[in-house]
């Protein structure tokens, strides 16, 4: 059994896959349940009773997580004049309009994120097949495609964080990392969750949220207790 082998099932033994632990607990088992040298990012799943094929309940939706996701992301903007320099100005990696479109074409994909002013969008759409598999493609529902370029940009520098669900029902977020102190990371996941709540279609029946699970990259999932984290909007 290799290193790492042998460290997941340490770690393992520290997680029953039969409990649902409290947030508080399961925030400090996943520091406690580090397995590799590097900052493991911390990631929530959560399963949601909703059908992605109906559009009302196809969950998106972006949130500012109060202690960010402990990555510098790369930002790419698509706009020109006034709002390029706006985006320069407010801390966009690279900023471009058909110029960085051929780029991308060409097979630059050195970003994180994109974001455009509106009247880039025709540029931008072209580009569909390229960021829409990677989730790159800017969307006006989670502000990537705004006028206020400046604001867009900060915002995600300093945190903000898309989510949607996928064909299962689904919802994957990144939510830090395990150097995060445990009050930090309690912080971020109540954000996701609030957040996830509100977006609740009118017409979801019968439970919400039917399972929470944290984990870690290399470490096990760590299943949550719902009381308390998702009643109060049930």
């Amino acid at each position: 059994m290799s290193k790492h082998g042998k460290k997941f099932v340490n770690a393992s033994k520290k997680v029953d896959p039969q409990t649902r632990y409290g947030l508080e607990q399961a925030c400090n088992l996943l520091r406690e349940c580090k397995i590799a040298k590097f900052d493991e990012s911390v990631d929530i799943a959560m399963n949601l009773g909703v059908d992605p094929r109906q559009a009302d309940q196809n969950i998106r939706g972006a949130v500012a997580l109060p202690h960010g996701t402990g990555k510098t992301l790369r930002i790419a903007v698509f706009a020109k004049g006034p709002k390029a320099k706006e985006a320069e100005e407010a801390g966009a990696d690279i900023v471009g309009a058909e110029d960085l479109a051929a780029k991308v074409e060409g097979g630059f994909m050195d970003f994180d994120k994109v974001i455009a002013s509106p009247d880039m969008m025709g540029v931008v759409g072209k580009l569909g097949k390229v960021l829409g598999p990677r989730g790159l493609m800017p969307n006006p529902k989670v502000g990537t495609v705004t006028m206020d370029i400046a604001k867009a940009v900060k915002e995600v520098k300093a945190g903000k964080i898309e989510f949607k669900v996928d064909k299962t029902g689904t919802l994957h977020a990144p939510l830090g990392r395990v150097s995060f102190s445990a009050a930090n990371l309690r912080d971020n996941v109540k954000t996701l969750i609030d957040a996830v709540m509100r977006a609740k279609p009118a017409s979801v029946k019968g439970q919400y949220v039917r399972k929470i699970t944290l984990s870690s990259t290399m470490g096990p999932g760590i299943k949550l207790d719902l009381g308390g984290l998702v009643a109060t909007a049930e």
